[in-house]
């Protein structure tokens, strides 16, 4: 760590400009973000990634530099197919597009922390206890297979436990009053539809952190590429939501390439003590699989499901 706090220092500089950049500039109103506004945010956001893995690269050498973009590959993966969910439960708040980049705002800053949480925790069990890697693969290799063979995902925001206690204890508005997520109504102070929508998000990626943390610590155990990548990852999200939200239905097949890479980077995790795969194979593995599944889902997918 005290080795590498000339890269901490200097991904901690890039982040906060382009946090503020991003979200306290230009995002400060809230307003519905448009196509082209997504567009230049997610080349920027990507082109960014790119450009800090060549900082790696410089600094770090190339396995660390291909270590930090197979991480990279890993999270967008993921992060991309968790946008379904963000649609879903946009749609159940009916939370208008105005006010979504508010909500997935502050919940970037609470996957950032508790992404740090995960990440820390789960390298000090595998350090202090090896055989948590048959563990964390094993529960890669599961998820996989329950995602490619199960059934549509469902939002019941109302089983959520942080919603019941907040509704238990807290008012709630019926009714989104602006962009706030708290109120004062008749001397209490209320929570709105938009702090609930919340809730759920952040709820929700701490599911995601229990995928996607194990998959990147199947490939790199080292903090910093572990973090950064998944940090470049969740900061594009925010603008890739609104750059595949009107066509991400039409990516019909691209859980089953997910659920795919959770199984191959579960399975390498449980056999990594007896034929360790090379990074530069398992990046080809993963890369190839987003490859087919987009391309399927592209030809094949939009004649079988029209209505995508």
């Amino acid at each position: 760590m005290f080795t590498q706090a000339p890269m901490w220092l200097g991904f901690a500089v890039v982040m906060l400009t382009m946090f503020i950049l991003d979200m306290g500039v230009f995002s400060r109103k809230s307003h519905e973000i448009g196509f082209r506004e997504a567009l230049a945010w997610t080349v920027a956001w990507v082109t960014l990634a790119l450009a800090f893995n060549g900082w790696i690269y410089y600094r770090m050498g190339p396995t660390k530099a291909l270590e930090f973009f197979t991480g990279y590959i890993i999270e967008e993966s993921l992060s991309v197919d968790n946008l379904f969910v963000f649609i879903m439960i946009f749609s159940y708040f009916h939370i208008s597009r105005a006010h979504q980049p508010k909500i997935l705002k502050w919940g970037i800053l609470g996957a950032l922390a508790m992404r740090a949480v995960f990440i820390l925790v789960g390298i000090g069990l595998i350090e202090r206890f090896h055989w948590m890697i048959y563990v964390f693969g094993a529960v890669l290799v599961v998820t996989g297979i329950r995602m490619a063979f199960g059934g549509e995902e469902k939002i019941e925001p109302e089983k959520n436990l942080l919603v019941r206690l907040v509704r238990k204890f807290v008012p709630i508005t019926k009714r989104v009053r602006g962009d706030r997520f708290f109120i004062r109504k008749g001397g209490l102070t209320a929570a709105t539809p938009l702090f609930l929508t919340l809730l759920v998000v952040e709820s929700s990626d701490v599911i995601f952190a229990v995928d996607s943390i194990p998959a990147v610590l199947a490939v790199t155990r080292d903090p910093f590429i572990v973090y950064t990548s998944n940090v470049f990852a969740i900061m594009g999200l925010r603008s890739l939501y609104y750059l595949l939200a009107n066509v991400i239905r039409m990516f019909v097949y691209l859980k089953l390439g997910v659920s795919f890479i959770l199984a191959f980077v579960g399975a390498k995790m449980i056999l990594s003590s007896i034929y360790p795969l090379p990074i530069s194979v398992s990046l080809g593995v993963i890369a190839g699989a987003l490859a087919v599944t987009i391309l399927a889902s592209v030809t094949i997918g939009k004649r079988a499901h029209p209505r995508h």
